[in-house]
């Protein structure tokens, strides 16, 4: 069931596009209930449950900020585009590769905590790929890419999130080593999900909108825990 969710969450994204592009309004409102939503249960939930699995709690901070850096890396290859904003030209010709990489190393990455962390997570991450599957395939339909490298573009990050399901719970290393990889996560939903309510903000003014769904995804958040 987790694979099918994850996967479907990109196709529901993608799918919105090709029946009726959502306006821009929307989409960053639905990246600020996401944003808000995965903030509350990486507070709410893996937070408590990583100090809870290990005594030495400078260790399992020391995770978290390298989550944190290992974020702003990949981002740097992103341009962006986990918290739904790419800031690289559509008229390129060229194969954004290193976008492709850093993507599906991300897609990987939230994947890995799901199997031991229980469906709050998993939630919080079919609602945040839902605007960044938006986001990423009006990106690749204005590109001069072919539909066929468009399609398998999408395949596979649909895939990566399975995938780190898959191996997160097979894989002894990742067994092992859960309590560091998730607290590695942590830092990583942390800088995601920060990024996302900062930036849909224009201006650094109040919106009431955008206030009504970060409330909406806290509650959510506290209601289902």
């Amino acid at each position: 069931m987790n694979y099918i969710l994850l996967i479907l969450s990109v196709f529901v994204g993608s799918s919105l596009i090709l029946i009726k592009k959502p306006s821009k309004l929307v989409v960053r409102l639905l990246l600020a209930f996401s944003g808000a939503y995965l903030l509350s249960v990486t507070i709410l939930h893996l937070l408590p449950e990583v100090y809870k699995n290990n005594t030495d709690v400078k260790i399992v901070g020391i995770f978290i900020l390298i989550g944190i850096i290992l974020q702003s890396v990949l981002e740097s290859f992103s341009k962006g585009a986990e918290h739904g904003h790419i800031h690289i030209h559509s008229d390129s010709k060229e194969f954004p590769t290193l976008l492709f990489v850093s993507l599906c190393l991300h897609a990987f990455s939230e994947g890995l905590p799901i199997h031991h962390s229980g469906d709050n997570l998993l939630w919080a991450i079919v609602v945040h790929k839902i605007p960044i599957a938006i986001v990423l395939t009006t990106f690749l339909i204005n590109t001069k890419y072919s539909k066929k490298i468009v399609f398998s573009f999408l395949f596979f990050f649909g895939l990566m999130s399975p995938l780190g399901v898959l191996l997160g719970d097979k894989i002894p290393f990742f067994t092992e080593y859960q309590t560091e990889i998730t607290a590695l996560i942590i830092g990583v939903f942390l800088h995601i999900s920060t990024i996302i309510l900062f930036e849909s903000t224009e201006n650094h003014k109040f919106n009431l909108q955008k206030f009504i769904a970060i409330l909406l995804g806290i509650i959510l958040t506290i209601i289902t825990l």
